[in-house]
């Protein structure tokens, strides 16, 4: 098999990685506000058991991106930047996003503060809510193509890529992380959180299986080729599993399920796209495969590189899901240890140097 076609796989395999492993950190993330209830101090123990749920592998499941970033540079150069430069305004806002997320996670426990705290969490539901939509209507586009010149230069604009076809496709993406959050939470917490958590997940699978259906039905017909109908299948099977799942409360089940709807649902995007990287109206300007390539040297260091790391890293990770595989509940939760605005400590004054 061409090296292109290989590297064009792996990318599609990072993007799963990140997208169904980040999906229900989002996921979590959206429903901070949603599922916490009680008084002050109630919804903040709620919260604080929510966060903890994600709260050993949020970090990891982010290096899936970065990777997948890499990846792009180092193999399909001219994909990625057309792609950063076209994309810049929407690329910018999910980067601000999680970086004001990653912020939320680190800093929400050092100040004892209701306020604070309270920030941090519209922080979080804001870092999660913002990327989940926009990943979407970026995917969107790209299965739809976007006005590309010859030189493969994007010049459509911001406000092209709000089309409805990629705006119905942010909706999509955002309900399955929804979902999918809200399954791992009923999988991975016990206790109020988790009833609610299972109580939510019922419901929400069904919008999403008929907002996704819609988008995947629309993204097939319009865009994409026939074997990938199979995409489709599988992810309209799953997602029922997910209903039926979730109203029976298995947890497992439903999680895995929602996984496999993720996973057909990249496979979908990247067979509409292939053997383009990045489609154009017209097909004589798009990046392909060939054309938005690396050298063959290149991609042969990049192989060897990853068939040498990528075993290493998908061990750690796995071992650190399976150190942090019990459930969480409200009893697990410590007392807040972090200053308190009224309390921080005075400077000491310097000592006068001797004359």
């Amino acid at each position: 098999m061409d090296l292109t076609v290989v590297w064009f796989l792996l990318i599609a395999v990072l993007w799963t990685g990140y997208l169904v492993l980040e999906g229900f950190d989002f996921g979590v993330g959206m429903l901070l506000g949603l599922l916490a209830r009680g008084d002050r101090a109630q919804r903040d123990r709620d919260r604080r058991v929510m966060i903890n749920t994600i709260g050993p592998v949020w970090d990891g499941n982010e290096v899936w991106l970065i990777t997948a970033g890499g990846a792009t540079f180092a193999a399909f150069p001219e994909w990625y930047a057309t792609m950063f430069s076209g994309f810049y305004l929407a690329l910018l806002l999910i980067l601000v996003a999680l970086i004001v997320r990653i912020v939320a996670f680190e800093w929400r426990g050092k100040i004892n503060s209701d306020r604070w705290r309270s920030l941090a969490d519209g922080a979080l539901i804001f870092g999660s809510f913002v990327p989940s939509m926009l990943w979407g209507v970026a995917f969107a586009n790209l299965v739809r193509g976007v006005e590309l010149d010859a030189d493969h230069q994007y010049v459509g604009g911001f406000w092209a890529l709000l089309n409805p076809f990629a705006l119905l496709g942010g909706v999509t993406t955002l309900l399955l992380f929804l979902t999918h959050g809200a399954v791992f939470l009923a999988l991975k917490s016990d206790g109020s959180i988790r009833d609610r958590a299972g109580t939510f997940a019922a419901r929400s699978s069904i919008v999403t299986l008929v907002v996704a259906a819609a988008w995947a039905m629309w993204a097939q017909v319009a865009y994409s080729v026939a074997w990938t109908w199979i995409a489709v299948a599988v992810a309209a099977v799953s997602l029922v599993v997910v209903v039926v799942a979730a109203r029976g409360r298995r947890e497992g089940l439903a999680f895995s399920a929602s996984a496999v709807a993720i996973i057909a649902a990249v496979v979908l995007i990247f067979g509409s796209m292939y053997p383009d990287v990045m489609p154009a109206f017209d097909p004589a300007n798009s990046l392909t495969i060939s054309n938005a390539s690396s050298t063959h040297y290149t991609l042969v260091v990049m192989t060897w590189v990853a068939v040498v790391l990528t075993p290493i890293v998908l061990i750690y990770q796995g071992w650190t899901y399976w150190v942090f595989r019990k459930r969480i509940s409200s009893s697990s939760i410590p007392e807040h240890t972090g200053l308190t605005f009224d309390k921080v400590p005075p400077l000491e004054p310097e000592p006068a140097e001797k004359g």
